[in-house]
């Protein structure tokens, strides 16, 4: 494994080093063959230039067009030699008929020397006689001298780039490839060992993490367990003591017990809940669920409480939701949230409402018109057992995990949640859940 690791560093370092150097290089090889190019192009122009001055200087004395061209030296053999009016008529031409050649005045060359006195065009081919040529041409006073060099053998052997030192850089790149591969071969080895490290390092805090929070759970859940413990210990010894007690005062030590009973209850079947879904979320069972009816069911709910206790639940659900989840986990949500505004809000009304919904998620918001809470403790109301106050949370008989278990079951859902105060008052719990896949057929 650690082998494959290895390589696999190592080829991306590799691969990355042995591009850049040949993008380099490429591009230099590439210029040095243009600018060497050009270079040759420039100088034989600057001698097909001279001649095209000789023959300019002798026309213009007086000599005839086939004296002035036969008198002047050219560097190549077969070079042709057409004399053209400034606006563009053919009036010589070495090897055809001037009477029956088109006007050059749109040909590259002959167009800038009429623009700046002189020009060339490399690789051209003819119209008159189908062959490519190097054309130089030269503005006179009274009309303009092209020589034409045909791309023989040897005018191919002047422009060809010379390739000595392209090899030379070919095979300094080749080295500095095969140094490379060596380089990154130990550098890959040492980033893998840094990763390994930096991976077990992280793996240690995550579990020293884990620990850490399992501690703090232990504590916390032994601290809770205290309270009704003991006072169920008093209860029980109270009546088992022989005292004489009236049927009232024993009625009332054993709803005493009862009470720290079903609290005690809750507290377990809380932990139960949050455990798995710290640790075994897996293997929790999902399916379809439809928001609004799981709604409905806790409004229904809500109507058994007595009027004293109870809030007006009202439901804003413009269009039917379906989630991909578990029901149970899902009715969590929203029961600790309706109890929890119950218990504490000291409010009236509860409002669920779908804020958002697309192909992959919706956005819900829970929010009552109670008195709301301190902004120094609204980021810490997620965490577990913790209160904004310890001994009226108590009395109500929370046991301090709803809230930690709603964000963990919007966690199950693939969604995140917030929570605020209201401008008007209360609190607002602002969550997303992931909707079931819509199935194509």
């Amino acid at each position: 494994m650690d082998s494959r690791i290895n390589l696999s560093y190592h080829k991306r370092l590799f691969t990355l080093l042995l591009s850049f150097i040949w993008i380099i290089v490429i591009c230099f090889m590439t210029f040095q063959y243009i600018r060497e190019k050009d270079v040759k192009s420039d100088n034989i122009n600057t001698q097909l230039q001279l001649c095209n001055n000789n023959i300019i200087r002798d026309i213009e004395c007086g000599t005839s067009y086939e004296t002035g061209i036969s008198a002047c030296y050219f560097p190549f053999d077969d070079i042709r030699v057409t004399i053209i009016e400034n606006d563009g008529d053919v009036v010589y031409d070495s090897e055809h008929d001037a009477g029956h050649l088109d006007n050059h005045l749109s040909r590259p060359e002959v167009r800038s020397a009429s623009a700046t006195g002189a020009g060339y065009h490399i690789r051209r081919q003819s119209s008159s006689d189908g062959k490519q040529y190097f054309y130089s041409a030269t503005k006179g006073e009274r009309f303009i001298v092209r020589s034409a060099v045909p791309y023989s053998s040897s005018l191919k052997d002047v422009l060809k780039a010379d390739w000595t030192f392209i090899w030379v850089l070919i095979a300094i790149s080749i080295i500095v490839s095969l140094a490379g591969y060596f380089s990154s071969l130990r550098l890959g080895r040492t980033i893998e060992r840094l990763d390994q490290y930096r991976q077990q390092e992280n793996a240690l805090k995550e579990e020293q993490e884990k620990s850490r929070i399992k501690r703090e759970l232990t504590n916390n859940i032994n601290h809770e367990l205290k309270t009704p413990v003991a006072s169920i210990q008093v209860c029980l010894e109270t009546l088992l003591s022989g005292i004489s007690l009236t049927e009232e005062k024993r009625t009332e030590l054993l709803e005493r017990c009862y009470a720290h009973n079903v609290r005690l209850r809750h507290l377990l079947e809380d932990v139960s809940l949050i455990t798995r879904l710290e640790d075994g979320s897996s293997n929790i069972e999902r399916e379809p669920v439809v928001i609004n009816e799981l709604l409905d069911e806790i409004k229904e709910e809500l109507a058994c409480i007595p009027d004293e206790d109870r809030m007006q639940l009202i439901i804003d659900f413009e269009k039917e939701v379906t989630v991909n989840g578990n029901m149970s986990l899902l009715g969590s949500i929203f029961r600790n949230l309706t109890e929890n505004a119950i218990s504490y809000s000291e409010g009236k009304t509860i409002r669920i409402a779908l804020a958002d919904s697309n192909s992959k998620f919706c956005r819900i918001i829970f929010e009552d018109d109670g008195v709301g809470v301190d902004e120094k403790n609204l980021p810490r109301l997620f965490e577990r057992f913790y209160r904004v106050d310890k001994g009226r949370s108590r009395s109500k008989g929370g046991t301090g995990l709803g809230l930690a278990i709603v964000k963990h079951a919007v966690m199950f859902h693939g969604g995140s949640i917030t929570v605020s105060n209201r401008p008007e008052g209360g609190l607002r719990f602002e969550f997303t859940l992931e909707k079931q896949p819509v199935s194509r057929g």
